[in-house]
Formats: structure tokens, C-alpha cells, sequence
């Protein structure tokens, strides 16, 4: 037989308006099928993510060329196990199962899967079969990432063995003649070294994949889309200052040129430095004006009602959710003004969104919860847009594209650098990364003491614990946690594996902790600390953080450390150190694929640690007021990416 398998279910294969082929990414309920799907089309093939249950007559008629089954949480012989239709395995294409698909084809074949005592976690070097498509052109033995409890025990009928892990576990089986191969770890994570290697001998040995679904094609495709979809109406765009609704606002002009643009940038008060001048020169020098509003003062004296009662101005405010919601809300009047000025015809404007594909797949997921829907629609949520949204008037042009893709698609549509590489950023933007206080701690001084006293059998070999009068968010269960900061910090240089060992530690044994963080300089040696500095948010604290944020990004700029990590949030906290009106400053990198999960960066692994001490003195040189710099050690979960 052909390496292809039989032909039938071939011919026929599916390919999209475009004209591309097009893979099916089978969801079995994991956080992974969103990078596997990034990582297929980086291998410039067009991949559709739908849930494993889709009806194999449904998946036959669209005529994809391949399928991938993903990983998943449950076990295969489980009550909670996925609903799947068993025809899908007839249908003549080539199939691929990773980790749970892979157990699932076994399953279906009569192979046996079973719960061993031992759960592989973590990287391992399994032997591989080189003789096998799959493997082609590997070496021996493969570094990969395996996260499983069950195990292939016996390979079902028809297939056979062609990896095994350490522990001698079936690593991956192929059925060469019905084109079906399974592989137990996750080939689309950077922690399986070889892992892009056997996607792309997947798509193109055994699928046959033309791999033509390149970014200038794409470019292409979308520009048509936006034109068919615009007709002769107008499009409002908001742009906040972040990447995706530069490029969304890029795109749009190249389509359809200027004169039906209305842009609008509202600058609160909490950009980043420079931040509302860069999307303006950038947008510019392509030939796009955006009318800016410069509003600062208009938010620090905002109000609004939270369950029927009114909140303090902004600059009062302490509670985070009310300064979000106060945020939000002024947006929204600011931004209805401007577009009132802009006397818009609703009959005839749609509104641009710079939504990503990775949104979208979460929103149609229903384990994302509704609540992270409302903080994504909140600060463009004008009366106009509302009516737009419920017109279904709304134009998603990045809809298709990750992260990343839209970068690289900025640089093409001419948009400088500097602008293409901004790290996300929260639409409330600083005011969130200013965690304001009018008084220490919010656990009585009973439960202080307490917390403070269990600390204490982590000060040893020159590294102190300290309790600090400050709180930060965290997601812990799956519940959102606030609670108090430990502080680490050492009598000699630090010594990074014991200080991440510790950060795991600690939330996990002192409850009333989620965040733990390392302090640069001299050793505290006070169990816990009481003072701090009230801060709100006002012109002295967005300057204080803005001047801090700054010199970070510069020197992650001039070490070309950008790429390096996914997000870095700069916050400034209460705390004074013992310093009479000083304020903290934390440095927060995040490494994730996928912004659900994340570690911070290893310094000397991920980050010189020079740059970090350089950091941490240039800030307390060049920024009034600061009395001591933190680097955070703390993984998302138990805490998360933002302090608020």
C-alpha cells in the first residue's frame, strides 16, 4: 500500500475559499489544542479547531486532508471521557493522536489502556524508530514533553510500537497502512526539542500537505475579506496603544484606504511612556490620522455606580475592581463624545476589532467563564458599539492570526519595530499596575503574627521570609485569591534554584500567601514588616511607574530580551521597606505558550542577571521615591500574570 493509505476520503480533500488545504484539530478538552494549532500554521498550513465529538459524516463532507486528535484531562475508559464518533476512524484520511488521542486510538482498536502506578511528568529522552515516516531523519533518541497517568499497556491490533519512554512505556504507535500514528507527549510545546520536526513529517510525508498557506497569501485573503465585508460603509476603529489594534487599523488602511477611517485613541493617563505618541507617528507615517483624547484629568475625577451606589473619584479610589469598572465606564463617555463628533451614520459604519484567533477559540470554549468575556468587551463598550455588536455590524480582520503572526504581519504593513514588539498591555493600562492602599495588611494582627510565625522555618543558609503589608491577586483552586506577599532575600548573592524551590513552597503551605517575591539589596531580617506609603492614583504614582516601566523596557530593548518573554508588568506597591514615603517597585517577567499557565524567567537562563541588577540600580538612581526593587518568583498559578 501507499504510504499515503487509500486514496479514498483523499481526492475530495478540503480546501478552504482560499484554496488551501485544510487540517482538523479534534479538541479533547486540552489547553494545548490552541499552540497546536499555532504550530500548524507556522508549518504554513491552515488548521480548523473543532470539538472531538463532531459527527464523522459532518467531517467527511468538508473534506479535510488530515486530522489531529489533542490531548485532554480525562481518562479514556472515564465516566467524564469526551464523546467522540467512532466512524471518524473510516473516513480514509491520515490521523494523528497526541497524548489522550493517542490512548483513544489504541482504545478503539482493541489495544488495552490502563492507570500504572507511575505518572510520567516532565521532560525525558524516549528511543525512537527512525524507520518509521513519523520519525523520519530522527536520531536515537528524542527529548520530549510527557504528561500522563495512563499508559498504552498493549498496542492494539494492526499498529506497533515505534517509541518508548525510559521507564519502557509506549511512547508512539503507527498503523502504517491505515495511515493512523499516536504519540503520547506533546510534539507542539518547546519542551519537545524535536517536536515541530514530527508535526511537519506528519503534515507533509504522510498527509501530502502543499504547505502554501504563507503570510503573504493570507495578507492577500484578508484584504479581499475586509473589502467584501466593508462594501461602501464606513469603520470605526479604537486604538489603544497596544499591537492588534495598530495592525487591525493598518490592514484596514491598506484595504481600503483613509478616507473611511475614523480612529480614535483615548489616552488616560495610564499609557506607558510615550506610548500615545508612538501609535500616532506609527500610524501616520503610513498615512492614517487618529484623532487623540487627551483626558487624564477627565479620569482621575470619574465616578461611577457599583450595585447602585457611587463609588469615590479614581484618585480616591483603592478597591481594583471599582477602579477597573470607573475606567471602563469613563471610556466609554469619552468615547461616545468623540464619535459623536464624528456624526456617524449607524446604518452605515461597522465597527473594527483587533480580535485574535486565540480569543475566539476561548470564547467558544465553555471552560473559559463568562466573566473574562465581560473584562475583554468592557473598555470599547460604547452605546455605538453595543448597537453595532447587537447589529452584528462588527469586522474581526485579525480574526484568523496569532499573536505572533500578527507581528510579523505588522512589519509588513510597514509599522515600525518598536510598536510590533509592545508587550501586552491591560486596557485600564498602569492603573492597574499601582496597587493603591490607605493602611497595611487587610488580615488582623492575630492572623499577622500567625502567618509570620510559619514563615519562619524558611529562614536558613542566610535566606529570610518576610511577611509584607501588601496584597495582590491570585488564582488559586480556580477561584481568584487576594492575598498577602512574602518577601525573600539573602545574605549573599542570590541563589536562584533555591529562591524558585522556596516560591513553589510557600503559597502551597502558608495560606494566606499567593505571591512571593525576592528582594534585591540587603537582607530584611524581621519576620514582617508593618508601614507603608498610602498611594492612589494620581500624577506622582503614573509618573513614579511610567519612569520604572521605562527604564525596564529599555534595557529588555538594548539586550535584545524582548521575544525572550511573552509579558513583563512593572507594578509599583505600598510598601515603604522603612523608608518614610517609599514605595516598592516589582518586576514581573511571564514566559507562556498560551497565557493561561506560565513561569517567570530563570535568571542567567532566560535573562542575564546582570541586566536584572542593572534594573533594579537604575531604578532606585533614576526614580524618586523608591525604596526597594522586587523581582517576582511566583508561577501563574497560584499567582497571576497581573498584581491586580
Amino acid at each position: 500500500p501507499s504510504r499515503s493509505g487509500s486514496n479514498h476520503g483523499l481526492r475530495s480533500t478540503m480546501t478552504s475559499s482560499s484554496g488551501h488545504e485544510k487540517l482538523l484539530i479534534l479538541d479533547a478538552g486540552a489547553q494545548y489544542a490552541k499552540v497546536i494549532d499555532r504550530k500548524v500554521r507556522e508549518l504554513m498550513v491552515e488548521s480548523i479547531i473543532k470539538p472531538l465529538s463532531t459527527p464523522a459524516h459532518e467531517i467527511k463532507a468538508a473534506g479535510y486532508k488530515a486530522i489531529i486528535i489533542s490531548g485532554g484531562p480525562q481518562s479514556v475508559f472515564g465516566s467524564e471521557a469526551p464523546k467522540y464518533d467512532p466512524k471518524l476512524f473510516d473516513i480514509g484520511v491520515p490521523i494523528l493522536g497526541i497524548c489522550y488521542g493517542m490512548q483513544l486510538i489504541n482504545h478503539v482498536f482493541g489495544g488495552t489502556v490502563e492507570t500504572k502506578g507511575t505518572r510520567e511528568d516532565g521532560q525525558f529522552d524516549i528511543d525512537v524508530d527512525s524507520k518509521s515516516l513519523l520519525f523520519k531523519d530522527f536520531k536515537e533518541k528524542s527529548t520530549v514533553l510527557l504528561t500522563h497517568g495512563d499508559s498504552v499497556t498493549k498496542v492494539a491490533s494492526g499498529f506497533k510500537q515505534i517509541a518508548k519512554s525510559p521507564s519502557g512505556i509506549c511512547a508512539a504507535i503507527e498503523d502504517e497502512k491505515r495511515n493512523i500514528y499516536g504519540v503520547q507527549f506533546h510534539p507542539e510545546v518547546d519542551l519537545s526539542l524535536d517536536g515541530m520536526a514530527m508535526l511537519k513529517n506528519f503534515l507533509v510525508q504522510i498527509a501530502h500537505f502543499k504547505c502554501d498557506f504563507t503570510p503573504a497569501s493570507r495578507e492577500e485573503e484578508a484584504i479581499k475579506e475586509i473589502r467584501q465585508q466593508v462594501g461602501n460603509n464606513d469603520v470605526l476603529v479604537l486604538v489603544s496603544g497596544g499591537v492588534d489594534s495598530a495592525v487591525c487599523a493598518a490592514l484596514l488602511k491598506k484595504a481600503i484606504g483613509k478616507e473611511r477611517i475614523y480612529a480614535i485613541h483615548v489616552d488616560h493617563g495610564f499609557m506607558r511612556m510615550d506610548e500615545s505618541k508612538t501609535v500616532v507617528q506609527a500610524l501616520g507615517s503610513i498615512g492614517l490620522d487618529i484623532k487623540v483624547l487627551s483626558v487624564s484629568k477627565t479620569f482621575l475625577k470619574a465616578t461611577t455606580k457599583v450595585d447602585g451606589k457611587e463609588t469615590p473619584p479614581l484618585e480616591e479610589c483603592i478597591r481594583p475592581e471599582w477602579k477597573r469598572k470607573i475606567i471602563g465606564d469613563t471610556f466609554m463617555v469619552v468615547s461616545e463624545e468623540a464619535i459623536r463628533g464624528f456624526k456617524l451614520d449607524i446604518n452605515n459604519v461597522l465597527l473594527a476589532q483587533g480580535t485574535l484567533r486565540p480569543d475566539l477559540i476561548e470564547s467558544a470554549s465553555t471552560v473559559v467563564s463568562s466573566n473574562a468575556q465581560v473584562i475583554k468587551t468592557h473598555h470599547n463598550d460604547t452605546q455605538l458599539v453595543r448597537q453595532l455588536r447587537d447589529k452584528g455590524r462588527i469586522i474581526e480582520p485579525l480574526k484568523d492570526y496569532h499573536k505572533d503572526e500578527v507581528r510579523e504581519l505588522g512589519k509588513s504593513l510597514g509599522l515600525p519595530e518598536k510598536l510590533v514588539w509592545r508587550h501586552p498591555f491591560p486596557g485600564p493600562g498602569l492603573a492597574i499596575r499601582i496597587l493603591c492602599a490607605n493602611k497595611p495588611f487587610d488580615i488582623t494582627e492575630q492572623e499577622v503574627k500567625k502567618t509570620a510565625a510559619e514563615l519562619e522555618k524558611y529562614n536558613k543558609d542566610g535566606i529570610y521570609a518576610t511577611l509584607l503589608p501588601t496584597r495582590s491577586v491570585g488564582v488559586q483552586g480556580d477561584a481568584r485569591s487576594y492575598k498577602q506577599l512574602v518577601a525573600l532575600t539573602s545574605e549573599k548573592a542570590p541563589k536562584w534554584s533555591t529562591l524558585f524551590k522556596l516560591a513553589k513552597e510557600i503559597p502551597k503551605k502558608v495560606h494566606n500567601c499567593n505571591r512571593v517575591v525576592y528582594v534585591f539589596g540587603k537582607p530584611i531580617k524581621q519576620s514582617y514588616l508593618t508601614s507603608i506609603t498610602e498611594t492612589y492614583l494620581n500624577k506622582e504614582t503614573s509618573d513614579q511607574l511610567r519612569e520604572a516601566d521605562d527604564i525596564v523596557t529599555q534595557l529588555l530593548v538594548e539586550n535584545k530580551l524582548v521575544k525572550k518573554v511573552a509579558q513583563l508588568p512593572v507594578i509599583l506597591f505600598p510598601c515603604d521597606f522603612g523608608v518614610k514615603g517609599g514605595r516598592g517597585i516589582a518586576i514581573r517577567t511571564f514566559i507562556t505558550n498560551d497565557f493561561m499557565t506560565g513561569i517567570p524567567a530563570t535568571p542567567d537562563k532566560d535573562i542575564p542577571e546582570a541586566v536584572l541588577n542593572e534594573m533594579n540600580e537604575t531604578i532606585l538612581k533614576k526614580v524618586k521615591g523608591i525604596s526597594r526593587v522586587c523581582y517576582d518568583l511566583t508561577s501563574k498559578p497560584p499567582a497571576t500574570t497581573e498584581w491586580e
